[in-house]
């Protein structure tokens, strides 16, 4: 497709996620959309034998079915929801070939770190590490803060208490999000530019994390 009628079409597409997310909490609106679109086109500019435009538009439609995850506190996955509705939506949209739609749903589908399932596409790959780069450093940190405050998390916790608390409980706190996921994230990356950004950013991360137990009086109870 060429570069002008793709742009009108992924700007469609970009109002109706717009309203698709209207309702989405802060860690997951559609900010957060934004900031991995600029994560992936970086990544993607770095591995020029990418296809752009799928990388374009999977990283626009990787949370489009985030609202219905989150309405059943994570036992519906977001990822294999949000490849169908991208499907759909791409569909609706029309003039996309099928191997493109399938190459935007595959991305869609293996993008989230708990599914189990990585990317088999440098496409896939690459919004998978933009999604995960907005999970680190400062940025990361702020988005671990919102999801525990909306969940009505304590502020800290020791980190045997973090390990040993319930995700959506009082103990599910940021240093419990660090510990369990993201400070493992920057090995999980898939390419090379995502893993240099990555360590930049866990290393901020780890020093944040290391103050916060000082300050709190759990430096011993530090992981």
């Amino acid at each position: 497709m060429n570069d002008k009628k793709f742009e009108k079409k992924f700007r469609a597409l970009e109002r109706r996620l717009k309203r698709q997310l209207k309702r989405a909490p802060g860690c997951h609106d559609y900010d957060h959309t934004c900031r991995v679109l600029t994560n992936a086109v970086t990544l993607a500019e770095q591995l020029p034998e990418a296809d752009l435009q799928v990388v374009r538009m999977a990283a626009l439609l990787h949370d489009c079915a985030r609202t219905e995850e989150l309405s059943t506190k994570g036992k519906r996955c977001h990822a294999r929801l949000g490849a169908a509705l991208a499907k759909t939506w791409l569909e609706e949209e029309g003039g996309f070939e099928p191997d493109f739609i399938k190459q935007v749903a595959n991305a869609v589908r293996t993008h989230r770190y708990r599914s189990g399932k990585l990317p088999d596409t440098l496409e896939g790959e690459i919004v998978y590490d933009a999604d995960k780069l907005d999970s680190l450093g400062a940025i990361g940190i702020g988005r671990a803060f919102l999801f525990a405050g909306r969940e009505g998390a304590r502020v800290h916790n020791s980190a045997r208490e973090a390990l040993h608390g319930r995700a959506y409980g009082p103990e599910d706190t940021a240093y419990r999000e660090y510990l369990v996921k993201l400070r493992q994230l920057p090995e999980a990356l898939r390419t090379e530019p995502g893993r240099e950004l990555a360590a930049r950013r866990a290393e901020f991360m780890r020093v944040f994390f290391d103050e916060l137990n000082r300050e709190t009086g759990l430096e011993q109870e530090s992981c």
